[in-house]
């Protein structure tokens, strides 16, 4: 049986976000489009379409780390603060943008909370991150 780690993150991640757009619960907030995706970038990201591979995204680190908590990954989604003349710090991404998703998944059904640990993936959103996986599998091979 093929999972999330036997193929590509971008490819399965782009398979992901398709099927994300066709459910009615994930849809971008009326502030994504003006959002910085964290500290350390300077502008928003421009493709129309991006609130939905973030999604993606957060979905398949739910499911490879999980449980795991917004601030968490915030990090995962972090990088490197340009600081001037001094040097550059590493910084956590947006934490608003990982709770909305995690909010959004989870009123899907994809992702559930976890006692305090944070949230888990659901055999709902394991089964569809699995079929995903065996779809890019079977294009690639």
């Amino acid at each position: 049986m093929v999972t999330v780690y036997d193929v590509p993150p971008e490819k399965l991640i782009a398979k992901a976000a398709a099927q994300l757009k066709q459910m009615d619960t994930i849809k971008a907030p009326d502030w994504a489009e003006f959002a910085k995706t964290g500290r350390h970038t300077e502008k928003a990201p421009v493709q129309d379409d991006w609130w939905y591979t973030r999604s993606a995204s957060v979905l398949r680190k739910v499911y490879l780390k999980g449980p795991i908590g917004t601030s968490r990954l915030a990090a995962e989604y972090g990088g490197f603060a340009d600081r001037g003349s001094k040097p550059n710090k590493a910084v956590k991404g947006s934490r608003a943008i990982a709770r909305r998703c995690l909010i959004q998944l989870e009123q899907s059904g994809l992702i559930a909370k976890h006692k305090r640990d944070g949230r888990v993936i659901t055999p709902k959103g394991q089964a569809m991150l699995d079929n995903a996986a065996k779809a890019v599998f079977d294009e690639t091979h």
